[in-house]
């Protein structure tokens, strides 16, 4: 049993493999695949009609990409390269061979190929994906599920692919108009930290041979330049602390995470593209469960685990308990106070027209582009800003030091 194991332990172990060699119509091709040894490699490349002539295994660095850990993009590639494979004709396990052979990430292949070995034992796609739950989460899993009930496994992975690729994008829209102005600040922060500890205290010693009082400003600058050069490191951990110790209460307290979530709904300019993109977030994964034949109570649920937010959280969970009442949707929408009025009316619209799925897909295409719209402007409208929060930081410390000098120069 222990040799049986160290065997498949060995097995899944896969190493790079560089490779010159001609196709079937003669012509010379080169590139790289993945195997456990050299003779598996070559056997690989021979069942696509590859002569290998030249092979050299390629050393791996710990700091490569390839090392690097499973991203939900990779996760949404992945779902896209095999749903065009399954339109194209290509077999579910063939098309699992060909996305693992072409994978970068180790740690991607290898779950690739953990999955096509559990589907070649008989295990349902579905099934083998629930395996995975840190990559594939349970709305994923049941329309995958429901794609292979109803035979339309390729429409529905092509379906879940758009639906990751909206969600990252969106995410991705998000992450920015937080973050920019975030990291300009922090850099010019950090500037001005290395100015008082390194460069004011140079400054200081010139100041000292002058004989004559130092302008309020400068004393200061002065103040907390010998102030920063004791204390810096504690602002480090304090910083640092901060930080981690923010990151780990949100992650242990529901009740912390759930109070961050309602503040930054309240943050101005901010709060507003939170909205749209949480409002963007509900119509794209109704939309796509309910198209996909998951009754509208249970692709409520999913769209409740998927909202990013406990406001909104909270609001399709009443949404569902409103509609598993018998409550027209529309009118459980707008019970809830959250939903802007021109959704209540699409999906309205989309009740009475018996297409509310296409419907609710024009609601979450109108919010994504109103969200990229708005992080467009306000990057444009932060830059200004931001320019004069550096000049502020920067050039105060300049003109502090620099205003002794020309003190100096005047009574000269």
């Amino acid at each position: 049993m222990a040799t049986t194991a160290k065997r498949k332990q060995k097995d899944e172990k896969q190493f790079t493999f560089a490779w010159q060699g001609r196709d079937k119509s003669g012509n010379i091709s080169k590139g790289k695949i993945d195997a456990a040894d050299l003779a598996s490699a070559k056997a690989l490349l021979r069942r696509q009609g590859i002569n290998p002539h030249k092979m050299k295994r390629e050393g791996s660095s710990l700091f490569s990409s390839r090392n690097a850990a499973i991203k939900a993009v990779d996760i949404a590639y992945f779902i896209r390269q095999l749903a065009t494979m399954m339109k194209a004709g290509v077999p579910l396990l063939q098309g699992l061979d060909l996305v693992g052979n072409g994978a970068d990430k180790v740690k991607l292949k290898k779950m690739i190929y953990e999955i096509r070995s559990d589907v070649n034992g008989g295990l349902e796609f579905a099934k083998a994906l629930t395996r995975h739950p840190d990559y594939f989460d349970d709305l994923v899993c049941s329309l995958v599920h429901a794609g292979e009930q109803s035979g339309s496994l390729e429409t529905m992975l092509d379906r879940i692919a758009t639906y990751k690729e909206k969600t990252e994008s969106l995410k991705k829209k998000i992450k920015k108009a937080m973050t920019y102005p975030l990291a300009v600040v922090a850099v010019g922060v950090i500037v001005s930290a290395i100015l008082l500890v390194k460069v004011v205290p140079q400054f200081e010693q010139v100041f000292s041979s002058f004989g004559a009082d130092l302008p309020a400003f400068t004393r200061l600058i002065i103040d907390l330049s010998e102030w920063m050069q004791q204390w810096w490191f504690v602002c480090l951990i304090g910083a640092v602390g901060f930080g981690f110790g923010f990151a780990k209460l949100r992650d242990k307290s529901q009740k912390f995470s759930d109070a961050v979530d309602r503040a930054v709904l309240k943050i101005p300019v901010f709060g507003s593209i939170l909205h749209k993109a949480a409002v963007a977030r509900f119509a794209r994964t109704l939309s796509t469960t309910f198209a996909a034949g998951v009754p509208l109570v249970e692709a409520l649920d999913s769209a409740a685990g998927a909202s990013g937010n406990v406001v909104y959280r909270n609001a399709i969970i009443q949404i569902r308990n409103g509609v598993s009442t018998g409550q027209a949707l529309q009118h459980a929408v707008q019970m809830t106070g959250v939903f802007p009025v021109m959704t209540i009316q699409m999906i309205s619209i989309g009740e009475e027209s018996g297409s509310l799925d296409h419907m609710l897909d024009r609601i979450a295409t109108f919010y994504e582009e109103d969200v990229d719209n708005a992080v467009d402007n306000l990057s444009s409208l932060l830059e200004p800003l931001i320019m004069v929060v550096l000049g502020v930081l920067v050039g105060g410390l300049v003109i502090a030091m620099y205003l002794p000098i020309f003190q100096l120069g005047n009574v000269v």
